[in-house]
């Protein structure tokens, strides 16, 4: 059986059209708010945000909540409101106060999750829910209608207010001389990455969310200059990485969440080989 016979036999099956449909929306939301966080050097807050998901997970486990997402959303996202206003005028400065949530939230996490001890195989769960689990081919018709439901809020947040975000991204002191009200943006910000790193963890894991978040962006910087540009380049190729990735996960039996980032690196590393050709070529074209 070829590979696009055995693809297609595949896709017959709905839990495999599910993650497809899941991970190209979370690869899309996460692209986009990629792009403001990167150059606002909070490239990493995706990572300490997951760290908090994580924890808050274990707490959702220790009381015996079944539908955790009503308590690691609201966590998450008030951390990150949290984070993204640490500001230069704070006593810990954004990328302390990362580190410190993040290793904070995911010790405290794993701690409780061995002191009550409310899974028979812990380090299985803790291992699923760092690099990502299979979960994301098991996902329910409810599960997925929940992640289009806030992957579209998102998308239409980034949408509407686009201008506002490109503004408080580049100068944000000059936004608030102008009258923009840049704590509701950054606010706007804050919330939606939240809702894309919940998302996230069930597709590559919380130790891997920040590849979602800073590959795309990157490669983008690579070989565009300007921010529609970039966000639009990002925005593509995160897609295209996330659902070449997901196919090859399925075809090949590998871990979802690692093969998609390894997709990921091999495009910033085309990006970047791109890049150098240019450099090379205007340096040489200068020179003549």
């Amino acid at each position: 059986m070829n590979i696009f016979a055995k693809l297609s036999e595949y896709l017959a099956f709905p839990f495999v059209r599910f993650a497809l449909i899941v991970g190209v929306l979370i690869s899309l939301c996460s692209s986009l708010l990629g792009v403001p966080l990167v150059l606002k050097r909070f490239s990493y807050i995706g990572d300490g945000l997951s760290h908090v998901a994580f924890g808050a997970m274990a707490v959702a486990g220790v009381v015996g909540l079944t539908n955790e997402m009503a308590l690691v959303l609201p966590v998450t996202v008030i951390c990150a409101v949290l984070l993204l206003r640490t500001g230069s005028g704070a006593k810990i400065r954004g990328d302390a106060a990362v580190a410190m949530i993040s290793v904070g939230a995911l010790a405290i996490g794993y701690l409780l999750m061995n002191i009550f001890s409310y899974s028979p195989n812990i380090a299985g769960d803790v291992c699923s829910t760092l690099f990502g689990s299979t979960s994301i081919l098991t996902l329910t018709k409810g599960e997925v209608v929940t992640c289009v439901v806030l992957s579209v809020l998102s998308v239409a947040m980034f949408v509407v207010f686009y201008n506002r975000i490109f503004s408080v991204t580049f100068d944000e002191s000059f936004a608030k001389a102008v009258g923009a009200k840049t704590g509701l943006y950054n606010l706007i910000i804050a919330v939606t990455t939240a809702v894309i790193i919940v998302l996230a963890m069930n597709l590559v894991g919380s130790l891997l969310i920040s590849a979602l978040v800073i590959f795309p962006a990157l490669s983008a910087m690579r070989v565009f200059k300007s921010f529609r540009s970039v966000t639009v380049c990002s925005a593509v190729l995160s897609v295209v990485c996330s659902a070449s990735g997901l196919i090859v996960s399925i075809l090949a039996g590998t871990p979802v969440g690692s093969t998609i980032v390894a997709a990921d690196i091999v495009a910033f590393a085309a990006f970047s080989a791109v890049a150098a050709v240019r450099g090379a070529g205007g340096r040489h074209a200068a020179g003549a």
